[in-house]
């Protein structure tokens, strides 16, 4: 996966907004005010995501190129090498789960509003 590709995806999904906060080089997407994914825009070889904590660990103990998240909540957050054996499709499986983690956080009407754009969209599990 390259960042055009990883940037062209997170923007498909409902709501998706794009940020800078941290510095000009790290791209941040967040849905409903909070962050689903990260990742630097030059040195693109990792994306965080969030992830389930007992889910964060199976993937994990399972692929070498998920490692606990960099700079994020250990628990909560896995980095993924976007550059090793990890089809490009697994990649943005787990944005995907990351985005509607998050999704699913929401207050009721604002996950409502989301859920109807990720079904008219065809994202829905």
């Amino acid at each position: 996966m390259d960042v055009i590709t990883y940037r062209d995806y997170c923007l498909s999904l409902p709501f998706t907004e794009e940020t800078t906060p941290f510095d000009e080089t790290t791209l941040v997407y967040k849905v409903g005010g909070k962050i689903y994914t990260l990742a630097d825009m030059v040195d693109f070889r990792w994306v965080n995501v969030k992830c389930e904590p007992a889910r964060a660990l199976e993937l994990r103990e399972r692929y070498a190129e998920i490692t606990p998240g960099f700079h994020m909540n250990k628990m909560h957050w896995n980095s993924v090498r976007v550059d090793g054996d990890l089809p490009d499709s697994f990649i943005r499986t787990m944005i995907r789960d990351s985005y509607l983690l998050i999704v699913y956080s929401l207050p009721r009407m604002r996950r409502e509003e989301i859920l109807s754009a990720i079904e008219a969209s065809g994202l829905a599990r």
